[in-house]
């Protein structure tokens, strides 16, 4: 297992420890130039305060990375951006890039969506390994192969134990041994962030890839029993994801585009639209995050307008 230590902001750090009901986040880096690719989903985050502070404070568990618009990231995740406003998260950009942001502009940055965030009390701060320099302005691995790593996790897990203790029978504390992945559950953020790389940022239907247009939708809903899994998910255009979550439009089991006849029915001139029938959805390169063959039948059978 690895670790990543992080270079974070004091602000960030502040700012985010005031929200403790937090249960997924997106660590933002200004500059959109390389997605983040140093751990695996469920590895721990770790959050290294500037120097002279050089501790690690706090962290969280890796779920998804992506290169986004700034508009899209604040979208997806409000506050939990470390802001108050788009405003201030573009202003906050702006610094970073030290005047280089036009704010006219919906700058890429880069996203890397942690669950279920932790912070330590200042008591409990953990000094960071002696082989982090000063001059890592972004992040360092660890694995907890080493003897490095290995001491680094244990720190981590004594205080996470503690943190955990008392918060309920739900076994989180347990979870904190041997360094092996943690998998907590998936937040709404990193399950759009995944859909949208998963369909490569194009629509799914007609395979469009102005990214703002584009809209992540479940075939079955949480509020019906789906659940937050890629594989129960679509990447289409604002419109389409409209029809489809009204009925209008449906995917077969084949995977295979359906226009109901009461779409022009109801509202008339519906040429743009049934033209579409028929058609076969792109799929996600990966089998496990292509759309669910039983999801897909619940939606024909449950919402489609037959």
């Amino acid at each position: 297992m690895r670790a990543y230590v992080a270079v974070t902001d004091p602000r960030l750090y502040r700012f985010l420890r005031a929200r403790p009901h937090f249960e997924e986040i997106n660590f933002w880096q200004p500059s959109g130039s390389r997605r983040f690719r140093a751990l695996e989903p469920g590895e721990p985050f770790l959050f290294k305060l500037h120097s002279p502070d050089d501790f690690i404070v706090g962290g969280g568990f890796f779920a998804a990375s992506a290169i986004l618009p700034v508009g899209l990231a604040w979208e997806i995740f409000d506050d939990r951006n470390g802001s108050l406003s788009l405003g201030e998260m573009r202003r906050q950009i702006g610094r970073y890039r030290r005047g280089r942001s036009d704010s006219r502009r919906d700058h890429p940055i880069g996203c890397i969506v942690l669950q279920r965030p932790f912070f330590f009390d200042e008591a409990d701060w953990i000094p960071v390994p002696r082989d982090f320099k000063k001059s890592i302005v972004q992040g360092k691995s660890y694995d907890s192969s080493t003897p490095t790593g290995r001491g680094l996790w244990e720190a981590v897990r004594l205080r996470l134990q503690a943190v955990t203790a008392g918060e309920g029978a739900d076994g989180q504390a347990d979870m904190f041994g041997e360094p092996v992945l943690i998998h907590p559950r998936m937040g709404p953020g990193a399950w759009r962030v995944l859909v949208i790389e998963a369909y490569r940022r194009r629509c799914a239907l007609t395979a469009d890839p102005a990214l703002p247009a584009l809209e992540a939708t479940f075939i079955r809903p949480p509020a019906d029993g789906g659940l937050l899994r890629v594989d129960n998910g679509l990447l289409m255009r604002a419109d389409l994801k409209r029809l489809f979550d009204a009925g209008y439009l449906g995917v077969n089991p084949e995977r295979r585009i359906r226009v109901s006849q009461r779409l022009a029915s109801d509202y008339g001139e519906a040429a743009g639209y049934t033209e579409l029938e028929g058609r076969e959805i792109a799929l996600p390169e990966a089998s496990h995050d292509r759309p669910r063959r039983e999801f897909l039948a619940w939606h024909m059978k449950t919402v489609f307008r037959g």
